[in-house]
């Protein structure tokens, strides 16, 4: 194989393990949208019976659990890439993978423990901007997702090369196969831990340098104040930008009798409670506007560019995270779903939200810009006087617009395997098929049984590793999945849409009944 298809093919194992971890994501995201509904302050307003409390209470529940499994993705991406990426015993390999991300995090905590360099917790912030974060109880370097996703490579990896390791010694048998992978990913989670106190806070610092530039470099500091706060979030950097703005003095204060209010955040609350105007320090705040507009556009360029009978499937699956963006500004179930598997349009992404950001500023719009409901609730009660929200509604439209355009361009024209746009699985079935889908063609094009090595799926894709190529019958491989196959070396990958996992787990039952028949 050439260095270019290694390459290629290394990055669509990279994505599709990506996509796999975050199945369950677009019906955490409807549940998290309608608990956001529900305890929505914007909309009780308009909306009495909404706060009856046990209606109050089933909205918290809903809202407070899925926001639970958002505020944890590190820990998703590393159980859900080490199951995808194990070629056997799958719930092993996930277990592994949880024990061992316990212990980075622990061996995180005990190095910056025992070097004494555990930030304390501020008091209306608690460890937000100090490079630092309690995941799971335990407070540690904040890496966002980057910790677990590697960690879960990782564990896959050593999985597949230590599972099998058997030890002749009676009283040394115990410790063979998952135990011994587990023993190996104890030690290795632990270095990383250790490791990342040394290297990740120097990256930190780095990023945290920017915002002295960034406060004195006028419109041209206010980009890059949007593009990064949208480009680092997979990093978990993006706090150490927006953090010091919005909660420090750097983003500007104001004296009222005898109280100073500190942060771009605290002196727009203290002008609007007030009714003072709103002062340049509300330039810092517009990092909302991107996630209650901008996901619009996103979200309808993947269903404009979804294969046609594919975009009401799409609309189903993103329609509830784009809510969940726009009501809560929860927008990492969205932006997880392209950051890794299309750069280019994750670069387009910063910059178009760097862009807006400038353009509110020259615009002179000084409204409020965070969550659709509550900023609109907010914007009619502050008046046009103060917010300019005529002009603030009227650059939402102009952005959805260009997120619309730019994200269909780059789509379309680099082919980008965003959501819905996967090969066309097969219309029609053919004849004899059994429970549905002829199995038996399928083992008899693939070799035979004895042929076959492993069974996996992605999202949308069976996944077939063979000991022989040349036993493969791509013809009739090709009638089974019309325009969705694709033969890499030993792996073959047949396209099925969303129906992947559950004709993979047919095979494996089909498979297994012949393995014990034979």
């Amino acid at each position: 194989m050439k260095p270019k298809e290694r390459m290629l093919r290394t990055l669509e194992r990279f994505s599709t393990a990506m996509l796999a971890a975050l199945g369950y994501l677009p019906a955490a995201g409807l549940v998290l949208a309608a608990g956001a509904l529900l305890a929505s302050a914007g909309l009780g307003t308009v909306v009495p019976a909404l706060h009856w409390p046990p209606l109050a209470l089933a909205g918290s529940l809903a809202y407070d659990g899925m926001m639970a499994v958002v505020q944890n993705l590190s820990m998703v991406f590393c159980v859900g890439i080490a199951a995808f990426q194990a070629r056997r015993e799958k719930h092993q390999a996930a277990m592994i993978a949880l024990l061992s991300y316990l212990v980075f995090l622990t061996a995180g905590h005990t190095t910056l423990e025992q070097l004494g360099r555990l930030a304390s917790a501020d008091p209306g912030l608690g460890l937000y901007g100090s490079g630092q974060a309690v995941v799971l109880g335990i407070q540690t370097v904040d890496m966002g997702v980057t910790g677990g996703i590697l960690l879960g490579f990782l564990t896959g990896w050593v999985y597949n090369r230590t599972s099998g390791k058997k030890f002749r010694p009676a009283p040394l048998r115990l410790y063979g196969g998952a135990r011994w992978s587990f023993l190996c990913m104890t030690g290795l989670a632990a270095a990383l831990g250790l490791a990342s106190c040394f290297v990740w806070p120097p990256i930190q610092q780095g990023v945290d340098s920017l915002t002295g530039w960034i406060a004195a470099a006028g419109d041209a500091g206010l980009f890059l104040y949007g593009f990064l706060e949208r480009v680092l979030i997979p990093t978990g950097l993006h706090h150490l930008v927006y953090i010091p703005f919005q909660f420090s003095s750097i983003g500007g204060t104001l004296t009222v009798g005898d109280h100073v209010y500190t942060g771009a955040y605290a002196v727009l609350m203290a002008e609007y409670s007030i009714g003072l105007p709103f002062s340049d320090s509300i330039r810092w705040m517009y990092a909302g506007f991107t996630k209650t507009f901008g996901y619009f556009g996103i979200v309808g360029a993947f269903i404009w560019c979804a294969r046609p009978e594919k975009r009401r499937r799409t609309a189903a699956m993103l329609c509830p995270l784009l809510l969940t963006a726009t009501l809560a500004s929860v927008t990492e179930p969205l932006d997880f779903l392209f950051c890794f598997l299309s750069p280019v349009l994750w670069l387009a992404h910063g910059v178009i939200a760097g862009a807006f950001m400038v353009l509110l500023d020259v615009c002179g719009v000084t409204g409020f810009t965070s969550g659709l409901l509550s900023s609109l609730a907010m914007n009619l009660s502050a008046g046009v006087e103060r917010t300019h929200y005529p002009m603030l509604y009227l650059l939402a439209a102009a952005q959805i617009a260009v997120y619309f355009i730019v994200f269909s361009f780059l789509i379309r024209r680099f082919d980008l395997r965003t959501p819905g746009r996967e090969a066309s699985a097969p219309t029609q079935a053919p004849a004899g098929r059994e429970g549905g889908f002829p199995f038996r063609a399928l083992v008899a094009a693939l070799g035979g049984r004895e042929n076959i090595l492993r069974v996996d799926n992605c999202l949308t894709r069976l996944r077939v590793w063979v000991r022989d190529p040349e036993r493969l019958d791509e013809k009739a491989l090709h009638s089974l999945a019309p325009d969705g196959l694709g033969c890499h070396g030993r792996e073959v990958q047949l396209v099925f849409g969303f129906d992947a996992e559950q004709l993979r787990r047919q095979l494996d039952e089909l498979l297994e009944k012949n393995a014990l028949s034979t």
